[in-house]
């Protein structure tokens, strides 16, 4: 039995694609072990979304080999899927695995090792052996643990056409691919009964999901585009199919709390927010990607929306939704960003009021327009204005959290005596701990420290 070891880098969705490979070894008879134990095999699923990302991966995969030079080493992912197989493979890289083909991923490394007749014996040593069956029990326990966990990704779309000019991505992950709701509430009913209570509908654009099955007479592709959808959606000629997909998920009895991954602003309107303010599983935390409170730069970067519409749906979000969570992206130093073009970023978020701001300095990457683009900031000034963002969400982040004192709220505990608010605040409960997956109400009475709430049950 061949041993292998796995290591993530990026997002919601490579951890999603993860388990699954890591299934697919287990099924195939693999004995999975921790990354930092010796193996026959190692899969490091990669990111590319930035430069760093693409120097992160390359680090991973040479320590791997570096770990055990005998060992097989996989490189997965969208650092494959940008560079191309032929590049990534090197002396660090035995096995290159694309994003569409990582559900195979046990039978590809099976044929590697028999086009290149490796021994079907493990190379751990028999003085590892004991350490060997220590570790895969403590897997197995792991394995039981997670048994008990209250929340699940769901990963129902994959691909991305929106071609931001920053952004790699649609290169990485390709067209628009999205799962069947079959398939999807096959796979909720199952994690319902492992225990999970709290899913998170994610995808790489999960706005564009179910397009990909919609087709026009006038449609310019195989499928309608988001471009083209978002005007018929728009004009009311069409529906949004992820609604379509959320009611299905809503009906299936153990799916207690509902959460969306990030979604494209103009998929919100009045009547698809009023659809989800009227599902008591639906959890009222949004994350929209903003990326610049700056119009001039939005355009720059592609984005087809404007401040004054973004700033629309999140005012549609607050008029359906009693105070509800909305979180967002920003890019700071994209090229040309003027002084007061990040001026006008800082007066929208304070508009805004997100509730929490993942700030990004800009990274060049090759083989997008933004690279191209004249008047690259250096890193002090993204930097700079990074600082000033992270202030800015420190201070957001501690007033809505602080809004909910004094307020009953529904927890759903996960670690004993801690536990999230629909809206995604973060609480612990002093008058007892609580088994994981109880749903508890009660009242947030105060502050315990910047990351936690007091909570006490009613």
């Amino acid at each position: 039995m061949k041993s292998v070891a796995l290591h993530n880098l990026g997002c919601k969705v490579n951890a999603y694609e993860m388990d699954i490979m890591q299934d697919a070894f287990v099924n195939a008879g693999y004995k999975i072990v921790p990354f930092d134990q010796t193996a026959d095999i190692y899969v490091i699923n990669t990111c590319s979304v930035t430069n760093i990302a693409d120097r992160k991966s390359r680090q991973m995969l040479h320590k791997a080999k570096t770990k055990n030079p005998s060992a097989i080493v996989v490189a997965a992912g969208c650092y494959v899927n940008t560079r191309g197989k032929d590049e990534v493979l090197s002396d660090d890289v035995d096995v290159v695995v694309s994003n569409t083909e990582k559900s195979e991923i046990a039978n590809i490394v099976g044929k590697y090792i028999e086009e290149h007749d490796i021994s079907a014996e493990t190379v751990i040593s028999e003085a590892d052996v004991t350490a060997v069956n220590s570790i895969e029990n403590a897997v197995k326990s792991h394995a039981e643990i997670e048994g008990n966990h209250t929340r699940a990704f769901i990963k129902v779309q994959d691909g991305c056409e929106m071609y931001c000019s920053y952004c790699i991505i649609p290169y990485a992950r390709g067209q628009i691919r999205s799962r069947s709701i079959d398939d999807v509430t096959s796979e909720l009913k199952s994690l319902v009964a492992d225990g999970y209570h709290e899913f998170v509908i994610t995808g790489i654009h999960l706005s564009s999901y179910g397009i990909d099955k919609i087709k026009f007479d006038d449609t310019n592709g195989d499928h309608i585009n988001f471009a083209e959808f978002i005007k018929k959606y728009h004009a009311g000629e069409i529906d949004a199919p992820l609604l379509d997909l959320i009611d299905e998920v809503a009906k299936i009895d153990g799916v207690d709390r509902i959460r969306f991954g990030s979604l494209e602003p103009r998929i919100i309107t009045d009547s698809f927010a009023e659809h989800l303010a009227a599902m008591p599983k639906i959890c009222p935390q949004f994350h929209l990607s903003l990326q610049s409170g700056c119009d001039s730069v939005l355009s720059r970067m592609n984005r087809h929306y404007s401040t004054d519409e973004f700033y629309n749906v999140t005012e549609i979000l607050r008029k359906h939704f009693d105070s509800p969570a909305i979180t967002t992206d920003v890019i700071v130093g994209f090229p040309g960003e003027t002084d007061n073009e990040f001026a006008e970023t800082v007066e929208f978020l304070k508009k805004v009021n997100f509730y929490e701001t993942h700030i990004f300095k800009y990274s060049r990457r090759k083989g997008t327009p933004a690279d191209k683009m004249p008047d690259q900031l250096t890193d002090a000034e993204k930097h700079s204005r990074s600082n000033v963002l992270l202030d800015l969400n420190s201070k957001n982040k501690a007033s809505y959290a602080d809004s909910f004192i004094g307020k009953d709220v529904e927890v759903l505990f996960e670690e004993g005596s801690t536990g999230y608010t629909k809206e995604y605040v973060r609480v612990k409960s002093l008058d007892k701990s609580y088994e994981n997956g109880t749903i508890v109400k009660g009242r947030i009475t105060g502050r315990i420290d910047n990351e936690l709430m007091e909570f006490s049950a009613l």
